[in-house]
């Protein structure tokens, strides 16, 4: 669990240093991961959104 936990934050971390990379024009491998990386964090944010909604109407 320890080994999945630090290879999330890894990634993370890779992705977050990717999108200031491509932000100041690194090449096109790097946009992709960088594109990769904010279409994740937009559907962990959405999915976090759904949750809240479905706890909101339940009650």
């Amino acid at each position: 669990m320890v080994v999945l936990l630090g290879v999330v934050l890894v990634l993370t971390v890779a992705g977050c240093g990717a999108v200031v990379w491509a932000a100041r024009g690194g090449p096109r491998w790097v946009r992709a991961v960088a594109t990769a990386t904010l279409v994740a964090g937009e559907l962990v944010r959405r999915s976090g959104k759904d949750k809240r909604r479905r706890r909101t109407l339940e009650d």
